[in-house]
């Protein structure tokens, strides 16, 4: 059984920074992306930032030069670091593996986190 375990979200000052983990448990024998998605109040789930296995990076326009995202892919763990955060990066963050697989025959598949809070107060 695959789950993936977010932690580091929390309440902090807009200009502050935080620093998001998602580790990835279970049988895997390899994930081809993992990122970092957000959802605020009433609002749709958008991509913050991917990392892939070779450790290509992408990006929203909104986070650009604030957000770097990291990836251990021996320990199956992808960080968020966040830093100059503002009251509309609030939301709830969550991660997702993309194309994991537990076996190399067996087919990939996607997992989401269940999700980590991050308030940033103006």
């Amino acid at each position: 059984q695959v789950q993936l375990v977010e932690s580091g979200g929390g309440l902090v000052q807009a200009g502050g920074s935080l620093r998001l983990s998602c580790a990835a448990s279970g049988t895997i024998f390899s994930i081809r992306a993992m990122g970092w998605y957000r959802q605020a109040p009433g609002k749709q789930r958008d991509l913050v930032a991917t990392i892939t296995s070779d450790s290509s990076t992408n990006y929203a326009d909104s986070v650009k030069g604030r957000f770097t995202i990291s990836r251990d892919n021996a320990k199956n763990t992808v960080y968020l670091q966040m830093n100059s955060l503002k009251p509309e990066d609030t939301a709830v963050y969550y991660c997702h593996a993309d194309g994991l697989r537990t076996h190399p025959v067996l087919r990939e598949r996607d997992y989401w986190g269940q999700g980590t809070q991050v308030t940033v107060s103006s």
